[in-house]
């Protein structure tokens, strides 16, 4: 798979305030690749960097393969913060403006607004649209050119639920047609619904990156109790296929499991063998929310 973004000890310093620390990862072609992160955690930095809006203090970026130009750039269509569009105008003249402003010939108009579902309401007057009609009119602003790459910056920010579900299934058409996405968001569950990739930040430090399903996996917790927990926590040690033990609550002990692989009759027998007799069994799913919170926690920065 080929490579859209490549991004190397990337550093960002405002003065005494290191926004971005050594951060490296690279995005393949054809992916929705999201930037996760706590407010804070530098992804609007980050997403500036890409885009020569910001310069940064040290690291190099690589676009296609080789050093962005601004030719590169322009086959970028970028969304980093709220368009201005003419209120007393339709969606279809802003867009005529937008593609002027852009300097992209011949636009098909009507083609991007049939992508993000405007195409009915291309002669309503922008202030008659929704708050999500005007995220999309903004995304079609962005496909003005047909561009390979799509940089979007917490695309669902202040939408109601209606809105932000057509964000979403618009950004996931998209990626079926061939567009590489790159968003930056806070929201843990927007990433995981859409994003094939993501990259955890937090305080400007990469704390995770890779495959969603790798990296946001949900896991199997297994609560355990005996009367000799000293016993049943070198015994745990020997269970296959864990991938991690802990200090539970109350007490008890947890052992984790990947997702759906926890099999609570084998950890019984497996105790009761090694002559440790739990008086306490039960799985506990573990959240993407606990799961995020964990990395973003583990890290000291």
């Amino acid at each position: 798979m080929s490579i859209v973004l490549e991004i190397n000890n990337l550093s960002k310093n405002y003065g005494k305030i290191q926004a971005l620390k050594n951060v490296s990862f690279s995005v393949p072609t054809g992916t929705v690749y999201g930037i996760l992160g706590p407010n804070g955690s530098g992804k609007t930095t980050m997403l500036g960097i890409i885009m020569d809006v910001l310069r940064q203090t040290s690291g190099t970026i690589s676009l296609f393969g080789h050093t962005p130009t601004a030719i590169d750039r322009r086959k970028i269509g970028t969304l980093l913060e709220t368009p201005n569009f003419y209120h007393y105008m339709s969606g279809a003249d802003n867009l005529q403006i937008s593609a002027a402003i852009k300097g992209v010939q011949n636009p098909d108009i009507d083609s991007v607004l049939k992508q993000v579902n405007l195409y009915q309401r291309k002669d309503s007057k922008f202030q008659t649209y929704s708050l999500g009609m005007k995220q999309r009119l903004a995304i079609a602003a962005c496909l003005l050119g047909d561009p390979e790459v799509m940089v979007f910056d917490e695309p669902t920010n202040g939408l109601d639920p209606v809105g932000i579900a057509e964000i979403r299934d618009l950004i996931k058409r998209l990626a079926q047609h061939g567009k590489t996405i790159i968003m930056a968001s806070h929201l843990l569950d927007e990433v995981e619904k859409v994003c094939s990739h993501v990259a955890i930040l937090k305080k400007g430090v990469l704390i995770a990156e890779g495959a969603v399903d790798t990296i946001l996996v949900n896991e199997d917790i297994v609560e355990l109790g005996a009367p000799d927990m000293s016993k049943l926590s070198t015994v745990l040690q020997s269970i296959p296929n864990h991938t991690r033990i802990n200090a539970g609550e109350n007490g008890k002990m947890t052992i984790q499991f990947p997702a759906g692989t926890a099999n609570l009759a084998s950890i019984n027998q497996h105790c009761f063998q090694s002559g440790v007799v739990l008086n306490h069994l039960q799985v506990k799913k573990k959240s993407l929310e606990s799961k995020f919170i964990e990395l973003t926690n583990e890290v000291k920065a």
